[in-house]
């Protein structure tokens, strides 16, 4: 790697890292660190971005790799930001239940839990990265179908973040689990169709990084199942919700979206 891509690379991982240190001290003082989900995906566009920038690649594929970042971070961004942080007075839900499974431990373990963000920023730039610097002068078969998944992904997922926002405004559903739409197929689609988006980047980057573009749906499938998706939110929707979350639990599939178990099927 020449010298000039060294610097840059350190450039922006320091810069990723003092970044996600100031918002960890944010946090400190506020008790609420539901914004570092908006500023994970405000950082990856702008790696994203800025690799189309300073990429030696062919246009064509510079241009995809900036607009495929782009769209895909100030659209998960900004509504982040106007569902979580614009609107919301509360820390989100998944980061309750960490502080509170944390106890005195929160403060070092929330200071590494922002480390490992800006990392993962990292990671997820990568793609953007190999496709800035991609010489090919058109895009392949493969990388059409990458941006089509991607594209009806990221329509789909904002359906379900639509539904949800839809539910929780209903003064009557107050308390109850949302089974608009999408919800009732899954317990947790817009993290199902965010998997499925980066399924399609990675098509899209293929010709570009090789192997290496199935290592972000790899990492994106084990945070959101099973690390700091799926299980933050589930016990804290099982706190709060009780025994219709438990009903909800039995008669609806965890990930895949698929069609719901009969109640008289369910134990």
């Amino acid at each position: 790697m020449p010298s000039a891509e060294v610097a840059i690379v350190i450039a922006a991982a320091g810069g990723t890292a003092v970044v996600f240190a100031a918002l960890w001290w944010r946090q400190l003082r506020t008790r609420n660190a539901t914004s570092v989900d908006a500023a994970w995906a405000l950082a990856i566009g702008a790696l994203g971005v800025g690799a189309a920038v300073v990429g030696d690649g062919s246009p064509v594929q510079r241009l995809v790799a900036g607009t495929v970042a782009g769209v895909w971070s100030g659209r998960l961004g900004l509504h982040l930001l106007r569902d979580r942080v614009w609107r919301e007075t509360h820390e989100d839900g998944r980061y309750r239940a960490m502080r509170d499974h944390w106890g005195d431990r929160a403060p070092r373990n929330f200071f590494f839990f922002y480390q490992a963000q800006a990392a993962a920023a990292l990671v997820f730039a990568l793609p953007f990265w190999a496709l800035a610097r991609h010489a090919a002068p058109g895009l392949a078969a493969i990388q059409l179908v990458g941006l089509a998944v991607a594209a009806a992904a990221q329509v789909v997922e904002a359906i379900a973040d639509r539904q949800l926002a839809a539910h929780r405004r209903d003064p009557a559903q107050r308390g109850r689990t949302c089974r608009r739409g999408l919800w009732r197929y899954s317990r947790h689609p817009n993290y199902f169709f965010e998997w499925l988006s980066w399924c399609g980047i990675a098509l899209a980057a293929l010709p570009a990084a090789g192997a290496w573009a199935l290592l972000q749906p790899a990492v994106m499938f084990t945070l959101v199942r099973f690390v700091s998706g799926v299980p933050f939110s589930e016990l804290q929707a099982q706190k709060s919700r009780g025994d219709d979350y438990r009903r909800y639990r039995l008669e609806t599939n965890t990930f895949v979206p698929w069609w719901p178990r009969r109640p008289e099927a369910t134990p």
